[in-house]
C-alpha cells in the first residue's frame, strides 16, 4: 500500500486526555486580538533558532530538454529531483555528481550552470523536530543544471538504499505542479533561474554546453 506525500508525514501524536482540566498559563488581555495571549513566545513559530542543512539539486536534462524526475521510495505522488546533503570536504559540485550517482546509478552528465544564490525552504510545522534527525529547520540549496551524456539504461534506481521507485522525463516548465507544497516555492524558482536550459541544450552541442563548476 503506497503511503501519502511526505508532506503529510510524521504528524505529532495527540496527547491522551487526563480527565483532570489544568489551569492555562497564559492570560487573554482584555480588547486584545484572539488567540494573542501574555506569552508571546507561545505565537512564535517552532524551528526558528535552528539552522538549514545544505544541499544540492541536480536538474538533469536529456537532449530533447526534458528534465528527470523521479517519485520518492514508497509516497505515491512524491515527485523531485535528486539532490542530498554535502559531505565534509566536498565541494558543491562534486556533492551534486556524487547524488546523483547514488541516487539515479550513473553521473555520466556535464555540469551546464548553477544557480548563483542557494534556494531555501522550511520543513512544515509537523516535520520540525523530526525530519533531518531534528537538526534543521529546512534546507538551503545550490542546483545544478546537467545535460545527461549516456543512455536511458544507465540509469538504475534499484539501488541498495534505493532514494525512487519510478521515474521519467517531464517537461520542465510544468515541474512546480508536480512537487510537495512545502517545496513548490524553491522549484518555482528554479524553473525561473533555468528556465532557458532546456532550449539551450537542444540547440548546443556537449562542448559547446560545458561550463566552469566554480565560475
Amino acid at each position: 500500500m503506497s503511503k501519502h506525500a511526505p508532506d503529510t508525514l510524521d504528524k505529532p501524536d495527540k496527547k491522551k486526555k487526563s480527565g483532570k482540566k489544568k489551569k492555562s498559563g497564559a492570560r487573554h488581555r482584555a480588547g486584545a486580538p484572539v488567540g494573542m495571549t501574555d506569552t508571546p513566545e507561545q505565537n512564535v513559530p517552532p524551528g526558528l533558532d535552528l539552522p538549514y542543512r545544505p544541499c544540492v539539486g541536480i536538474a538533469l536534462f536529456n537532449d530533447r530538454g526534458e528534465v528527470w524526475i523521479g517519485n520518492r521510495f514508497g509516497f505515491e505522488g512524491a515527485w523531485q529531483l535528486p539532490q542530498g546533503g554535502i559531505d565534509d570536504g566536498e565541494t558543491p559540485e562534486q556533492a551534486a555528481l556524487r547524488e546523483l550517482h547514488e541516487e539515479i546509478g550513473t553521473n555520466r552528465a556535464t555540469i551546464v550552470a548553477h544557480t548563483p544564490d542557494w534556494l531555501t525552504y522550511d520543513l512544515p510545522d509537523h516535520l520540525i523536530g523530526k525530519a533531518f534527525g531534528g537538526k534543521y529547520r529546512g534546507q538551503k540549496q545550490k542546483w545544478f543544471a546537467m545535460r545527461f551524456d549516456g543512455e536511458d539504461s544507465d540509469i538504475v534506481i534499484a539501488t541498495k538504499h534505493p532514494e525512487f521507485d519510478a521515474w521519467r522525463w517531464n517537461d520542465f516548465l510544468t515541474l512546480p505542479d508536480l512537487i510537495v507544497p512545502f517545496k513548490r516555492p524553491v522549484y518555482a524558482q528554479l524553473v525561473g533561474i533555468f528556465k532557458n536550459i532546456p532550449q539551450m541544450i537542444k540547440q548546443s552541442s556537449p562542448a559547446e554546453l560545458a561550463i566552469d563548476p566554480g565560475a
